[in-house]
């Protein structure tokens, strides 16, 4: 996955970074925005428009920082803005507008066999981080725990200590895979596993979500704000100079195609309030 995400940007990179004119693009920030969901994105886009894209993933705050320094037309985030950035904002005349795209989220797999099937987010905690270590104190079998996470070259890896671990190290049992393909693999073949994936991976045979806190991990529970796994994932300009390539970027990200690829890759679309009567979970 890391590798086809640095083949996209390489190819859509520009010499520099001087992105702001017409026709061209910067973004800079999330690196979860950048790894796999922002190389694709943009693959999509340049198919309707002849536009060249500079990506640069160092994080979110690299990204808010370039935008205030006006070195980048979108910095892209997977959270939201802090009182610091707000603040240097407002002291440079800078009007952050923010655009929703999505949300990243993870589903907490288990066997279908496992007799598990909701945890608390602490329980989580405790058993990626190793102080929970056998099955039986979950109300399983006298077990040990099988833990499965992404290797630390994902930006998952990060991602998912920052959501649902409280920045904690992993435990030093856990087992690394280099894809969610390969974690789905190794959980659905050993009823004594756990893991994470994307949101669209628990709909597998042989595997299910647990519960977490009691809610199910789906688009409706993600865009209400009840499932804890999950971060909103925003692109910001500045509004004053925000230019007209970089709205009709944003305005792909959100349209049909756009929200029908990041769901595919495994992120939780946005949905207006109206819709969310209508949408089965996952």
């Amino acid at each position: 996955m890391l590798r086809l995400a640095i083949g996209l940007v390489s190819l859509l990179l520009l010499s520099g970074t001087n992105g702001l004119a017409a026709n061209q693009l910067t973004i800079k920030g999330s690196n979860t925005f950048g790894e796999e969901l922002g190389p694709r994105l943009i693959a999509a886009y340049r198919e309707q428009r002849d536009v060249a894209v500079a990506l640069e993933s160092k994080g979110t705050g690299s990204g808010i920082a370039a935008l205030l320094a006006g070195e980048c037309d979108i910095a892209a985030a997977s959270r939201p803005t802090n009182e610091d950035e707000l603040r240097l904002a407002r002291s440079r005349g800078i009007r952050l507008s923010a655009a929703l795209i999505g949300y990243y989220g993870v589903a907490v797999i288990v066997a279908e066999g496992n007799p598990v099937r909701n945890l608390t987010d602490k329980q989580v905690r405790d058993i990626f981080t190793g102080a929970l270590t056998n099955w039986q104190a979950l109300g399983g079998p006298d077990a040990p725990i099988v833990v499965c996470a992404r290797d630390p070259i994902s930006g998952t890896h990060l991602g998912f200590r920052e959501l649902a671990m409280e920045n904690r190290p992993y435990a030093a049992t856990v087992q690394l895979f280099k894809s969610y393909a390969s974690i789905t693999a190794a959980v659905r073949e050993n009823p004594h596993a756990i893991g994470y994936v994307g949101m669209d991976a628990p709909k597998l045979a042989g595997l299910r979500a647990v519960t977490i806190n009691g809610v199910v991990a789906s688009a409706v529970s993600i865009n209400e704000g009840l499932y804890p796994f999950a971060r909103g994932l925003r692109l910001y300009t500045d509004a004053r100079r925000e230019s007209a390539t970089a709205r009709a970027f944003i305005r792909f990200v959100q349209s049909r195609r756009g929200q029908h690829l990041l769901e595919s890759l495994g992120y939780a679309p946005r949905y207006e309030r109206n819709q969310l009567m209508r949408t089965e979970p996952w």
